[in-house]
Order: structure tokens, then C-alpha cells, then sequence
């Protein structure tokens, strides 16, 4: 007798045998990133003391500046002037010699120095318009910059009321208000903080999916997956869902121990909004890492492959400097990057608290943008399979 045929499975069937091998093959992921113990410290190391490590030593804003004050006048107004530099925005002003300025800033002894000139007081009285010189050590460009900015307007407001002998008022033909949002006193960490999560979940989600699929190349194991009855879709998203899942728990908790918690930033916006916008874009940033992984055949090659796309997704974010700042075209062509899209999403929710009905195009964008990294990544990554 015949062998009765094999009924052929409905769409529903085959569907649900998908979604038990991702799961399966997602679990078997988890599994060997907790059977790698150098990973673990690395994913625990990068959303904790990273963080407050680039927070709090990576400063831009004018804090404790050293500076040295040759007061070749001697007079009341120049003792205003050395009286008003005060902390916390710099140390107490050291009195030197003018023969000393050179040696000061060589040595890297103070940041700034004034030079106060003699005749100083009589000069302002008779309006004469003296010149006060202030030397400034720019290797710290920043706190350069802003320190400068901050000492010239000490200055100027000495002068002013010295010269209108009213501590009280003071007679301005304009009055500006200056209202500071989202970040009142302009402390670079509470930025620091949520940009370095936001660019370690970059950096891990394109390592760990990259370094999963050399791992399954270099033990031979990509071997073992051809002859299973899976789909290269399937292995494909179950690593990104397994690495992305770690990224996701790893970040969440990071923001609400080592940046509220421990650093004392606030976060503005819902974190659960921020979480389903980062596992959108975990989606095309891990296809991208596999795409990466796919022309490597080692993970030395890997590291040296993916050194220059981190650096290039990072500076042309909008995390480290302002898109506003860039040429035009390029603000427009980095558009289609996923990273920028995400860091706008990210700093809207973070920083100013927005909500859905103001971020839904960016999640469109990254949807979009995760849809066409996924498809190009899974057609290379079917071509290196049939070649294995």
C-alpha cells in the first residue's frame, strides 16, 4: 500500500512554526551572550560607569577656571574688578607680575590672565576708553570660549557701576530676559548623560549583531543552522531580537539608576515612548550590523570594518554637534540615516518631554528607513549562507 500524502500546512501553520523557530533560535542568542563573560561586563561597563565617566569628566561648561590678575593700577576700581571673579565659575584670582603672564599660561598655571594697566581708575573717570587685556590659554576651546565671555562681562559690569556709583540700578537702554528651557543652569551632563546612552545603544547593537553572526562563522555552527529547517529570515531576526532585547532592558535600566538615580538627571519625557522608539530603531541599526558582519571573515576584521561607520554615525547625528551647524546639503542627506532620526526622536522625549503626536515622523522615518536596512541586509546575508 502507498504511504497516505502529507497534508500541506496552512498559511497559519507555517506562520506559527516561524514564530517558534525565531523564538527558539532568540533563546538560543541570549544564551551565548550569557556564556560570554567578557560581553556581559562589556554591556554592564558601557551603560554604567561610561556613562558617568563621559558625563562628568567630558565638561563644556566654565567651571573652576583658573585665573591670574596683574594689577598694574592698584586702584579701587581694579580691586572691584579682582573681587568680582568668583566661584563657582573661577578660582580666587592669583596677583602676578606682568613679567610672569608668558611663563603663567606656557606652564598651563592659569587659564585666563588680566592686565589691569596703570592709570587704569583715572583713565574711566576722564573717559579716556583704557584697554584692559585678558590672556586666555584656549587648548580647552570651549571653556575657553566661555569663560571669556563670561570675564568680559564681569568687567564691563565693575565699570558700569563703578561709573554710576549705584550698586542698585542701573540705568541699561534695554533690559533682556533670558529664559533658559529644559536645561536651566545649562549643565552639560544632564546633555552628556542621555546622549551617551542613546550613542552606546548605536555602538552595542551594531557589535553585538555583528559579532553574533562572526561567532556563528568562526565555531562553524553556521554550518549547523543550513541543514535545520529555518529560514535565513528567521536567523536573522532572531539575533536582532535577542541583541536587541539586551540593548533595550540594558538602556531602560540605565536611565533610571545610573542617569536619574545616580546622576540626578531628569528626564523629561516617558520612558516607555523613548523604549518603543529605540527597539523601531534597533531594528535597522542591527540589520546594519549584520550587513557589516557579512563582509567580514573574522572579528579583527570586523572591529577595523565598523571603527569608521560608528564614527561617521556618531559626528552626523545631531549627539555631538548641532545639525544646524553643518553645510545644507549634508543636513539633508544624513536625513536618511537612522541614527539621526533616532537622536531627534530620543532628545524630543528626553530633554523636552515630548509626546507621540509630535515624534510620529521620526518613528515613520525609522520605520521606513528600518524596513530598506533590514531587506538589503537579509539579501546579503542570504548570499553568504548559499556560499557557506
Amino acid at each position: 500500500m502507498s504511504a497516505p500524502l502529507k497534508q500541506p500546512k496552512s498559511r497559519w501553520q507555517e506562520f506559527k512554526e516561524q514564530i517558534a523557530n525565531i523564538l527558539w533560535l532568540s533563546i538560543k542568542e541570549l544564551r551565548s551572550i550569557k556564556a560570554d563573560p567578557i560581553l556581559l561586563i562589556l554591556i554592564i561597563y558601557t551603560f554604567t560607569y561610561a556613562i558617568y565617566a563621559v558625563a562628568n569628566g567630558a565638561k563644556t561648561e566654565a567651571v573652576d577656571m583658573a585665573i591670574g590678575i596683574v594689577d598694574e593700577d592698584q586702584s579701587i576700581l581694579s580691586n572691584r574688578i579682582k573681587g568680582a571673579f568668583l566661584q563657582p565659575l573661577f578660582k580666587e584670582p592669583v596677583e602676578i607680575s606682568a613679567t610672569e603672564i608668558d611663563d603663567a599660561l606656557d606652564t598651563n598655571r592659569f587659564v585666563f590672565v588680566l592686565d589691569i594697566p596703570s592709570n587704569f581708575e583715572a583713565d574711566v573717570l576722564s573717559g579716556n576708553q583704557p584697554t584692559v587685556q585678558l590672556n586666555i590659554d584656549a587648548t580647552a576651546m570651549t571653556q575657553a570660549g566661555n569663560g571669556s565671555n563670561y570675564a568680559v562681562s564681569i568687567i564691563s559690569t565693575e565699570v558700569s557701576k563703578f561709573l554710576s556709583r549705584d550698586e542698585a540700578t542701573m540705568a541699561m537702554p534695554v533690559q533682556v530676559v533670558v529664559r533658559t528651557k529644559f536645561n536651566p543652569n545649562l549643565t552639560s551632563s544632564w546633555f552628556t548623560s542621555a546622549m551617551q546612552v542613546i550613542n552606546n545603544i548605536t555602538m552595542l547593537a551594531i557589535i553585538l549583531t555583528g559579532a553574533a553572526l562572526i561567532r556563528e562563522r568562526e565555531h562553524g555552527t553556521i554550518e549547523h543552522l543550513l541543514v535545520m529547517p529555518v529560514l535565513p529570515t528567521e536567523i536573522m531576526l532572531a539575533k536582532v531580537l535577542a541583541n536587541g532585547l539586551v540593548i533595550v532592558t540594558a538602556a531602560t535600566l540605565s536611565l533610571n539608576f545610573v542617569v536619574k538615580w545616580w546622576m540626578g538627571v531628569p528626564v523629561a519625557g516617558s520612558i516607555p515612548l523613548f523604549v518603543f522608539g529605540s527597539s523601531i530603531y534597533l531594528f535597522s541599526i542591527a540589520s546594519l550590523g549584520i550587513l557589516l558582519a557579512t563582509f567580514s571573515t573574522s572579528m579583527a576584521q570586523f572591529g577595523l570594518l565598523i571603527m569608521p561607520v560608528l564614527v561617521v554615525l556618531n559626528l552626523l547625528s545631531g549627539s555631538t554637534t548641532p545639525l544646524e551647524s553643518m553645510p545644507e546639503w549634508l543636513q539633508y542627506a544624513v536625513q536618511v540615516s537612522p541614527t539621526t532620526q533616532f537622536v531627534a526622536f530620543a532628545q524630543g522625549v528626553l530633554y523636552r518631554g515630548a509626546d507621540l503626536s509630535i515624534l510620529w515622523p521620526r518613528l515613520t522615518a525609522l520605520v521606513a528607513i528600518g524596513v530598506f536596512c533590514f531587506a538589503v541586509s537579509l539579501m546579503r546575508f542570504r548570499k553568504v549562507l548559499s556560499s557557506s
